[in-house]
């Protein structure tokens, strides 16, 4: 496999991942009162976004076809969000839970690229970009858990 290809497949699972998130996110918005916790979702949702048309761009420079669709995963994701509100009599506290895992493990997939030996230096500057403000989403919002606390 050429290098172009293997650097756009690891781009396109990230593009994915950020398609299933920003879903995700929009998707969350309708489960939850609080205008707080909406524009948190809001926020997150349009950043994803962001980093998906950030990803998109990368993959094509490197003459590869972006994946525009989410991953199976995440819709079982998401409509176990969507299940697990309507049973939960602590709705948005449990849809943030989820939320925050949701983010952990974003995180981790973007540590992992961002191991990997070699890569460009505008990919890796991206990369760590993501993984940054992915890191302060989770961060602001643990704050605002213990000052509401």
């Amino acid at each position: 496999m050429k290098y172009s290809e293997e650097i756009s497949n690891k781009l396109n699972i990230l593009l994915v991942k950020n398609y299933d998130a920003e879903k995700g996110y929009l998707k969350a918005i309708d489960n939850v009162d609080g205008d707080r916790l909406k524009m948190f979702f809001k926020r997150r949702s349009s950043e994803r976004s962001e980093f998906a048309k950030e990803l998109r761009t990368e993959i094509l420079q490197y003459g590869q076809i972006p994946d525009d669709s989410g991953s199976f995963k995440g819709v079982m994701h998401r409509n176990w969000m969507s299940l697990k509100s309507t049973f939960s009599s602590d709705n948005e506290e449990s849809i943030m839970e989820e939320a925050i895992r949701g983010e952990k493990a974003s995180l981790k997939e973007y540590n992992e690229l961002i191991a990997e030996p070699n890569l460009p230096p505008t990919i890796d500057f991206l990369l760590l970009k993501h993984r940054d403000l992915i890191q302060s989403a989770i961060n602001t919002e643990k704050v605002q858990e213990e000052l509401s606390s």
